[in-house]
């Protein structure tokens, strides 16, 4: 199977977004992002652009990002501070639906939790322009540095997918498997988390994306994170059926 042999259409506040729209929208984020790394923004077809872009972020190596994006990072992280306080543990969720024709549920979560794979950080940040690192930790964690929705700033924060008892998200009986876990800061501060559900039904599967952010959250970068869902599980999903 290739990535030509799968189609997905995705969901977002209930209209259908085609391919097309997705990846329109990445095409618009690969200079914006680029910009934020002082890089010169790729040209030409977005599949392209995206390896490229991928590419130019590995051979500056991560010591060279977190440089960087450092002052990000400590924007960010006392804004979620600053929010995840006051919301006292609420969460407002980013939600988006991927139907995917080619592949199975069980197929793709085996792929995505392979951090042994050789190609796994790569794949990893390939996936959406606003990715900037994202590996597997010693203890792990899934460590990521990406710009979530709209945000202005890139952060920083661990996912650990063995702990999903600070998740408000409840798991939805009708989905047999799942990717979740929640969101930490440096510190171990619980900022939000991910609880992303899928099953095998009439298409090939289902996939249901949802991240939780604190309830303080500015609402249009909650929206603008559904095409963030959108771009990055759509060229993991072509990623891991390509072969």
């Amino acid at each position: 199977m290739n990535e030509n042999d799968v189609t997905i259409t995705a969901v977002i506040d209930g209209r259908r977004v085609g391919r097309d729209e997705v990846l329109a929208w990445e095409a618009r984020r690969i200079p914006r992002a680029s910009r934020k790394l002082g890089m010169k923004a790729p040209s030409g077809p977005v599949e392209g652009m995206r390896r490229a872009f991928c590419d130019g972020k590995f051979e500056l190596g991560v010591d060279e990002i977190r440089r960087r994006l450092a002052r990000d990072v400590r924007l960010s992280d006392a804004v979620a501070r600053v929010t995840g306080g006051l919301s006292g543990g609420r969460r407002a969720t980013s939600v988006c639906d991927l139907y995917v024709e080619g592949g199975d549920a069980q197929g793709f979560v085996d792929w995505f939790s392979d951090a042994g794979r050789d190609d796994y950080a790569w794949s990893m940040v390939v996936a959406s322009p606003d990715h900037f690192i994202i590996d597997s930790t010693a203890d792990s964690r899934q460590e990521v540095i990406e710009t979530t929705g709209g945000s202005p700033f890139a952060t920083r924060f661990f996912v650990d997918y063995d702990d999903t008892s600070r998740l408000t998200t409840a798991r939805d009986p009708a989905f047999a498997l799942e990717l979740a876990g929640v969101a930490l800061t440096g510190a171990d501060t619980a900022v939000g988390g991910v609880r992303h559900q899928l099953r095998d039904d009439r298409y090939s599967f289902h996939l249901r994306a949802c991240v939780e952010f604190p309830k303080l959250m500015a609402p249009q970068m909650v929206k603008e994170h559904r095409w963030h869902l959108a771009c990055e599980f759509s060229n993991w999903i072509e990623g891991a059926f390509s072969a």
